[in-house]
């Protein structure tokens, strides 16, 4: 292909007037004789709509036919952007995941892309024509649709790049780029003109809205350059890539920040090999996903407390996954909070060099913001803190790493 793959975001096409824009967009970036692949997510808050209309009829929807419903929303995206640019002149065909080629495992919901095989998208490349595909959709080897998840159709877009090898993946939304935090909690934070793969992985599996972090994920194994710039506006984005930049003199990049968290405690988990295994199988089997991981040490007790947490869109889930298996295992009850939040300092480098840990809880301190987990990587130190604090968080540490200044 040796051209680009477009992806707008539900913002860039929430209405008619912004898909005549991203027509307009295309048709400019056609002329000039690149190749093109264009994924569409939903338009506007399509999805949340579709989300909230199958809650009205059962308060637990069947994975199948959530996934079919949802689909439709990206599908109504790329057919009316591909009737925008033929209006225009521009030879253009629309096409659903599964008609892109778009193979994924049976995890509806939340599935993986298991291979692309693009040679009908190919076909229409090579006529001269552009692919608007319809992102976050797969299909199973048994013909069922399915969903990559929120955010998914950064993955199609990746994926497809992937496949059929193009120079670079543009993403386009409603911001300029990848700031230093949410410019919504603080207008002073900034846009970075480089950021590394793995800061940006980290970012994105924190919270960050700007990119997927699965997409992310993969643009690193295949070396593929991901733009993320705005729809809105001409002006430059964020480049993410690797990067040469050796020590950084803050490594500190960006704060993130999710207030979708929820904790989950195993009160009186009997203190013997194979407990724990039990447990996190049986969430494995559910499709949850579990982020930091906290178990009390026991001292004088036969018995610990297991704590830890997933997104709370997944928590009855992970309750009806547990419940059960609780008391079955010896335990004595299951506790659950969903009004917390976390935010994390991402950069290269922090976890390994002293100051940066204590920095962090000593401005969270100050700021009267009790921790109640923690967890790190290489480049991440991760707090989960109480919900309606974490915009207080993400100002306060802005400003202690002085990230407004470039």
């Amino acid at each position: 292909m040796s051209g680009v793959v477009q992806k707008y975001g539900g913002s860039s096409v929430a209405n008619a007037e912004r898909i005549l824009n991203v027509a307009g967009r295309v048709a400019r970036r056609r002329a000039t004789g690149e190749p093109m692949v264009v994924v569409v997510s939903a338009m506007g808050d399509t999805t949340d709509e579709l989300i909230a209309l199958a809650r009205q009829v059962t308060e637990r929807p069947a994975d199948r036919e959530m996934d079919l419903l949802l689909s439709t929303g990206e599908i109504i995206s790329c057919t009316l952007l591909a009737m925008a640019l033929r209006e225009r002149g521009v030879p253009a065909r629309s096409f659903t995941g599964a008609q892109a080629g778009i193979l994924t495992d049976r995890s509806h919901g939340r599935a993986r892309i298991l291979g692309v095989e693009p040679a009908r998208l190919q076909r229409c490349l090579n006529d001269g024509e552009v692919a608007i595909v319809a992102g976050f959709q797969g299909i199973t080897p048994e013909t069922d649709v399915t969903t990559l998840g929120r955010g998914g159709s950064d993955t199609t877009a990746v994926a497809l790049a992937a496949a059929l090898g193009a120079r670079c993946c543009e993403i386009y939304t409603d911001v300029k780029g990848v700031y230093t935090c949410d410019p919504r909690i603080e207008p002073a934070a900034r846009k970075l003109d480089v950021i590394s793969y793995e800061e940006m992985l980290e970012m994105a599996s924190q919270g960050s809205r700007v990119m997927h972090p699965r997409a992310v994920e993969l643009c690193a194994i295949h070396g593929i350059p991901i733009l993320v710039a705005s729809s809105l506006v001409d002006a430059p984005g964020t480049m993410i890539q690797e990067t040469s930049e050796m020590e950084p003199s803050n490594k500190v990049r960006g704060i993130s920040h999710d207030i979708h968290i929820a904790k989950v405690t195993v009160v009186g988990t009997p203190d013997r090999p194979g407990i724990a295994a039990a447990i996190f199988r049986r969430l494995t089997e559910a499709g949850i996903l579990v982020d930091a991981i906290v178990q009390n040490a026991s001292v004088h007790s036969d018995a610990t407390d297991l704590s830890f947490t997933v997104n709370s869109d997944d928590l009855l889930r992970a309750q009806d996954a547990l419940n059960d298996q609780v008391l079955a295992l010896g335990c004595r009850e299951l506790l659950t909070n969903d009004s917390l939040g976390k935010v994390s300092i991402v950069g290269t480098g922090v976890l390994n060099t002293p100051g940066y840990a204590s920095r962090m809880f000593g401005v969270l301190a100050d700021a009267g913001i009790n921790i109640e987990l923690i967890t790190t990587s290489e480049i991440r130190i991760t707090c989960i803190i109480e919900q309606d604090r974490v915009p207080d968080a993400v100002r306060a540490l802005h400003a202690a790493f002085q990230l407004d200044e470039g």
